[in-house]
């Protein structure tokens, strides 16, 4: 549920450095639709006015913990342009009696489902509001296999469907379809929508469908252990954590940096170590577990990945599901400028901690496979001319703009 609008430092850096096409939008044609979701959404944060982050339409923002803030004021003490805040995130913390959801209870526990509709999702917020239209049909146990596309007008005029209780096939006719299955599966389904018009899938007659696929790396930074503040513990359980937004490469190139870009930091939400007395029994152990360990700041680096040609989805044609639908398989590698900043992202994980007074400090410098940050993005990237692109500015389909 974090929430974090792109500005033009992002739009405008493929132009400038040279990788990827030039989007064919700006930070100003998107910022009144951040508006509309985060006022739909709900999205609680602190306003930083910062250029590389810009602000949204916050609700009241959760608190730092005592060790979080005593982290805040040592960075603020010791390194310039590096704004220490609370993760902006999805979660009300404050009703919005409209969509009949009430603030968050501090319970951590958003991933099971939250009766009280604290954290956004479909089921507690979208769904419902598009059922008091009138004009929903939702259709379970429907699988999306691909697209039925009319040569002859360009234009899409069916999703074929599979029951997944019965395996009988169908079509649903539309004049407009929107792919909301995210980015692997939303190519997925372009990629295996092959007709004599585009054997290769839809929107895909330039090799361009699947390629540039990008996920932010994952697993580096640095964790530390706080000295004092033993007597404290945290009130609730927050469901976000701290945030210290992009600091490299932000008026141009850092001397210092041998990638081009950035990266932020994200934390976990706050916690102390696990209790260190586990001795006795009966009463005596419950009183030790009560006494819990020293706090953990423990700062993960999100690396921004560049888009390359050959990285890249496809369809595994030798391996399909239980409906027969193919799979895919995925050709990906983080490169050389992935591999410079994740270093420059755990050397400045560790000054920091050092700057913060942390002992203990362990370095965190093998980077999960890519996927593994679940951030997936590219595939079918936008462009003005559909011979390097998939979509144009409205992200329709150059091949089918409906």
């Amino acid at each position: 549920r974090q929430c974090y609008r792109w500005s033009d430092l992002d739009f405008e850096a493929n132009k400038k450095d040279g990788h990827g096409i030039d989007w064919p939008i700006r930070y100003r044609d998107i910022a009144p639709w951040y508006s509309h979701v985060e006022k739909f959404v709900g999205v609680s944060g602190e306003k930083l006015g910062l250029p590389q982050l810009p602000d949204g339409e916050f609700l009241p923002p959760m608190p730092l913990n005592v060790a979080e803030q005593h982290f805040k004021q040592a960075i603020n003490e010791h390194f310039d342009g590096r704004p220490v805040t609370i993760g902006r995130t999805a979660n009300l913390t404050e009703a919005m009696p409209d969509q009949g959801r009430a603030p968050c209870q501090y319970r951590s526990q958003c991933h099971r489902g939250c009766s009280f509709g604290a954290p956004f999702s479909t089921q507690g917020s979208t769904l419902p509001a598009a059922q008091k239209t009138g004009n929903l049909t939702t259709r379970a146990d429907a699988l999306v296999e691909s697209l039925e596309y009319d040569a002859t007008r360009s234009r899409i005029i069916g999703v074929r469907v599979i029951d997944t209780k019965t395996r009988e096939r169908s079509v649903i006719r539309s004049r407009i379809v929107f792919l909301c299955a995210s980015t692997i599966a939303s190519t997925q389904i372009l990629l295996n929508s092959r007709s004599e018009a585009a054997p290769n899938g839809i929107g895909n007659n330039h090799d361009v469908l699947g390629r540039y696929l990008m996920d932010h790396t994952f697993g580096t930074g640095a964790t530390g252990v706080i000295p004092g503040y033993e007597d404290k513990v945290e009130i609730g359980r927050r469901p976000t954590g701290m945030y210290v937004p992009r600091f490299r490469n932000i008026d141009g190139q850092d001397s210092e940096a041998d990638f081009v870009r950035g990266y932020n930091y994200q934390t976990w939400a706050p916690y102390r170590k696990e209790p260190q007395d586990f001795s006795g029994f009966g009463a005596d152990l419950k009183n030790h577990l009560r006494v819990p360990g020293p706090w953990i700041i423990n700062l993960h680096a999100f690396c921004e990945v560049l888009p390359r040609k050959e990285n890249r989805m496809m369809l595994d044609d030798k391996r399909v599901d239980r409906f027969g639908v193919p799979q895919v398989k995925f050709d990906v590698t983080w490169r050389d400028n992935e591999k410079n900043m994740l270093s420059d992202s755990v050397d400045q994980a560790v000054a920091m901690l050092a700057a913060a007074g942390c002992t203990e400090i362990e370095r965190h410098e093998e980077a999960a496979v890519p996927g593994r940050c679940i951030h997936e993005m590219g595939t079918a990237r936008m462009g003005e001319a559909p011979g390097e692109s998939v979509l144009n500015r409205w992200n329709q389909l150059h091949d089918a703009p409906n």
